[in-house]
């Protein structure tokens, strides 16, 4: 018996879907997703996938009817008797809440987990997780993609002669680490500390960056204060120029004025979330479909995902 590959989308990344689908070289299977007057969300595959490789496309950024909407589309699959039912998550919301870090509070990125394999999935395809631990708490397969296979290229073509990359907290040590030594550049590291959440109290710059064209690399640019502020404060230090990579373009709150505002050259993010209206200028976007169009291409034909991760090819 022959399985065939279908490519199906939520809402709230069908933008990316459809050219994910289109890189693969098939149609997007047609879902319908409804509300009840009270807001209930139902879902429907409209054509049989009986027998099939399921993916099924859904970013869980905010608001929380994303992921309502990809475990209903989990179990809608499973329920019409698919061979193999796939979730790509180019973004996985709650990654963030992924520790007991104070007294009382919740593990969030732990209970989505629970909450995807409890619907029926398989295997999860996502992308740059806040913590690549979080994928030890699913008990099945996960392909756990990076962004610097199309980061990379994209600084390749900027040609900075003194190139120097910064993380701009401790965490995003190790991801940074990885890019910079592809380029065999130094590093430096905006170390921070927080009042609360999305509240920065100080900041210091452990490392050399005059004269220096600095490039900050971090997954999740979420209200942007970190990065306005980290670039702010290399600017000071010396650096001739400072901009910033991040995958997923969460943006929320002022990010847009404070990027705007910022003294960042640009800011480069992945198509994982869709960037809302009126963007400022300094945003540019490139998209990871292709990416993910290969990385689903050899989870159905059974084929190794390592030649997608650029920088283990050091230079």
């Amino acid at each position: 018996m022959s399985h065939q590959a279908r490519i199906f989308s939520g809402n709230g990344s069908e933008y990316l879907a459809a050219k994910i689908a289109r890189n693969f070289g098939v149609e997007l299977g047609a879902v319908k997703a409804t509300r009840f007057s009270d807001g209930e969300i139902g879902v429907e595959f409209l054509e049989s996938i009986r027998g099939d490789y399921v993916f099924l496309v859904q970013s869980t950024f905010a608001p929380a009817d994303n992921l309502m909407e990809l475990l209903l589309m989990i179990d809608a699959a499973r329920r019409a008797s698919a061979y193999k039912v796939i979730a790509v998550i180019p973004y996985y919301g709650y990654a963030r809440q992924d520790r007991k870090d104070r007294p009382r509070v919740a593990i969030g990125s732990k209970l989505v987990a629970n909450m995807i394999m409890a619907a029926g999935a398989d295997r999860v395809i996502t992308m740059d997780l806040h913590a690549p631990q979080i994928q030890g708490y699913f008990d099945i397969p996960v392909d756990h993609l990076d962004s610097s296979a199309v980061f990379i290229p994209f600084i390749e073509k900027l040609q900075l002669e003194n190139l120097t990359f910064a993380a701009p907290d401790v965490g995003s040590t190790n991801r940074v680490r990885e890019v910079a030594s592809y380029f065999n550049s130094e590093m430096v590291i905006c170390d921070k500390h927080r009042k609360r959440a999305n509240e920065i109290a100080s900041m210091t710059v452990i490392g050399d960056v005059a004269g220096r064209d600095v490039v900050l690399i971090d997954d999740i640019c979420d209200t942007g204060g970190t990065l306005a502020k980290s670039a702010a404060l290399l600017k000071e230090k010396g650096a001739r120029t400072v901009r910033a990579f991040c995958t997923h373009p969460v943006l929320s709150g002022k990010a847009f004025e404070n990027i705007g505002d910022s003294v960042l050259e640009e800011l480069v993010v992945c198509d994982t979330i869709p960037l809302r209206p009126n963007a400022p200028d300094k945003i540019t976007v490139v998209s990871v479909a292709d990416l993910f169009a290969v990385a689903i291409r050899n989870a159905f034909e059974n084929k190794s995902i390592h030649s997608l991760f650029v920088h283990s090819h050091r230079k």
